[in-house]
């Protein structure tokens, strides 16, 4: 029988709205992704009120708006999905790496197995969120004008989730189409035989090249940074359900979450021989594993090297024009292997071997400015186009729960606690900011692993730490400033020993002018992760101050 919660909302707080919520409210959480999702099905079933305020018209979160041409997981199915048996039992996927449509299938999917429709609300942004220290509850408003206040906020708002563009300028006056990768329009856009520029060359431009090559009339890449790219190795799913508990289990054993781990003999210990059958082995299974050959890839520059060089003996021969090799493979790494997260590609680098394709330099010759025309470049020449995509990534880790006025004890907001460094407590609270959680947010270990291996324990985490303070009459819990110290001391002394450091990108917040450069994600694997929040659950919860408020309405 399921208990009742403790937790129940005064008559004064039940605020009606426009979409008809107004009974009480225990939880609520923001984003309907796969985080949102994860979590919604289990408090219902332990009896909370809860609710999901999602800002598009349907779920899936960052996979219901990248919709650009070629956009796929780089990760293999199954391991980029939820771990339930009625979610997988009745669902087979056609690619071992699913592409964006089906995966909004596969959400459509889960959510006529579980019925989460009826506890979403669409179209519905959160704008600010207040912390009410004499009800000890959140004052929530969206944009539509709705009001709720819960006792607990939960912000499922995703890593890849706020499209960043570059202040170029002159954008506005461009006359042509364009668009961001991450708010690509449903009905897609018209490129055959047409002049089309793609800038940026991350996970996604690499995607939308490999896909509008052969269909341009005319295509150009602006590239800052190459992409060290790793073999796709697509096929058939032939994994055996029966299997599926297990390599649901197993990837929580896994450092980043997915379904393999380094092999555990070291590079220095190999023989010449034994090294290179360990590189063709790894690069015929393509994916990530590529990058995991030996156990000190990320923590040796001599091992990281070697293994750039492999990566050169393999790509350099597929690009016919030595200067494209330059710009594509250089000689010298632009960064430590894996120090970026890769693209996994199929045939991005025969594009550039194709007469209409050009590649420009940003470092050397950069965007100047924008015409109504085209892009004007250092030189001085005016490159025309019709389309212009703009992979220009995204204001990652933070840049969801920053965009929003989230308010805390003493009115100071989130950006503002985080504008000169990240401070959390276990990657899933704040200090100041009560009963409010977050995860695949900032210092879990979000840039490191997929969505589903993140959320999954983090929400079991945060249902228990609720059921905690439900069983013993608790209306407040707050990280405590000590706590958050400690947890990013960790996180910086195991980013600052691995060669990551060395890079600059969207995991470490290089790409937005003005936030800080540092680890934005706990770089020491998902299973010490995952032990540590586990350990601090059965001690009680270290680093947390429990109250109860005895004005508020709580169910003895």
């Amino acid at each position: 029988m399921i208990k009742k919660p403790r937790f129940e909302e005064s008559e004064s707080l039940r605020m009606p709205h426009p979409n008809g919520i107004s009974e009480p409210l225990d939880i609520l959480i923001v984003g309907a992704g796969f985080g949102g999702l994860y979590q919604l099905p289990i408090f219902r079933k332990l009896g909370y009120k809860v609710k999901i305020f999602e800002a598009a018209p349907d779920i899936g979160g960052t996979w219901y708006w990248n919709r650009y041409p070629g956009v796929r997981v780089d990760s293999p199915a199954p391991s980029y999905s939820f771990s339930a048996e009625e979610t997988w039992k009745d669902w087979n996927w056609t690619e071992k790496y699913p592409s964006g449509e089906e995966i909004r299938a596969y959400f459509r999917h889960v959510e006529e197995k579980l019925g989460l429709k009826k506890d979403i609300t669409f179209n519905m942004r959160v704008v600010s969120a207040e912390w009410d220290r004499g009800e000890d509850r959140w004052i929530v408003n969206t944009d539509t004008g709705a009001a709720v206040h819960p006792r607990f906020l939960v912000f499922a708002t995703g890593a890849l989730t706020v499209p960043y563009i570059p202040a170029f300028k002159g954008l506005d006056k461009y006359g042509g189409v364009y668009h961001h990768t991450g708010r690509w329009p449903e009905e897609g856009v018209d490129v055959r035989g047409k002049r089309v520029a793609v800038v940026g060359t991350g996970s996604s431009g690499v995607q939308i090249i490999q896909e509008l090559g052969p269909e341009v009339g005319h295509l150009t890449v602006f590239q800052r940074t190459p992409n060290l790219c790793l073999p796709m190795g697509q096929g058939k799913l032939e994994t055996r359900k029966e299997l599926y508990p297990v390599l649901y289990r197993y990837r929580l054993q896994s450092f980043f979450g997915f379904l393999h781990n380094s092999y555990p003999k070291a590079y220095k210990s190999s023989t010449p021989e034994e090294r290179i059958l360990r590189l063709e082995e790894h690069w015929a299974k393509g994916g990530f594993e590529v990058n995991a050959p030996f156990p000190e890839t990320g923590i040796s520059q001599e091992v990281n090297d070697a293994l750039y060089e492999f990566w050169l003996t393999k790509v350099r021969p597929r690009i016919r024009d030595p200067k494209m090799q330059e710009l594509l493979a250089p000689t010298v790494a632009p960064h430590p292997v894996g120090a970026k997260r890769p693209a996994l590609e199929q045939t991005y680098f025969e594009v550039f071997n194709q007469g209409n394709v050009d590649l420009v330099d940003l470092n050397k010759n950069p965007i100047a400015e924008f015409t109504s025309e085209g892009i004007v470049t250092g030189d001085g020449k005016e490159h025309e186009f019709d389309v212009i995509v703009l992979a220009t990534g995204w204001d990652s880790v933070t840049g969801a729960m920053a965009n929003i006025d989230i308010r805390g004890v003493g009115g100071q907001t989130v950006a503002e606690k985080w504008k000169g460094g990240l401070y959390t407590n276990l990657g899933m609270t704040v200090s100041g900011f009560p009963n409010m959680f977050f995860v695949y947010g900032p210092q879990a270990p979000t840039a490191f692993v997929n969505a589903p291996s993140c959320v999954e324990p983090q929400g079991d985490w945060i249902v228990g730490m609720i059921e905690h303070m439900r069983k013993n009459g608790l209306t407040k819990v707050e990280a405590t400033t000590e706590a958050e110290q400690k947890w990013r001391g960790m996180v910086m002394t195991i980013y600052d020993m691995l060669l990551m450091k060395k890079s600059k990108g969207w995991w470490n917040g290089a790409n937005i002018p003005g936030k800080p450069v540092e680890a934005s994600s706990f770089p020491g694997g998902l299973p010490k992760y995952v032990q540590i929040c586990a350990e601090n659950a059965d001690k009680g919860y270290d680093g947390f101050i429990f109250s109860s408020n005895r004005d508020c309405s709580v169910i003895g």
